[in-house]
C-alpha cells in the first residue's frame, strides 16, 4: 500500500506542477497578445491621426518666378559693380534660403 499511495503522491505532484506551469505560460501569452494590441491600436492611431493632418502645401510657382526675378536683378547689380563678390554670396544665399 506505500507502494501506492507514493505512486498517488507523485502524480498528484506531477499534476500540479503541470498546471502551475501551464497557467503561467497562459498568463503570460495573454499578456503578450494584449501588449501587442495595445501596439497596433496605437500604430493604428498613429496612422488615422496622420491622415487627418493637412497635407504641406507646396510653394506657389510664383515663389519661384519671384526668386528668379531677385536673382536676375543680384547679378546684374554685381554686373554693374554695385555689390562685391562677398555681398553677392550673401544675397544669394538669402535669396534662396528663404530667409
Amino acid at each position: 500500500m506505500p507502494g501506492l499511495l507514493r505512486g498517488i503522491a507523485r502524480t498528484a505532484v506531477v499534476a500540479g506542477t503541470a498546471t502551475a506551469v501551464s497557467n503561467r505560460v497562459s498568463r503570460r501569452q495573454a499578456g503578450r497578445w494584449a501588449q501587442r494590441s495595445q501596439d497596433e491600436q496605437d500604430d493604428d492611431q498613429q496612422y488615422q491621426d496622420d491622415q487627418n493632418d493637412p497635407p504641406e502645401a507646396a510653394p506657389p510657382a510664383d515663389d519661384m518666378s519671384a526668386k528668379l526675378a531677385q536673382l536676375n536683378q543680384l547679378g546684374e547689380l554685381k554686373a554693374q559693380g554695385v555689390v562685391n563678390d562677398a555681398e553677392f554670396e550673401q544675397q544669394k544665399a538669402r535669396i534662396l534660403g528663404g530667409s
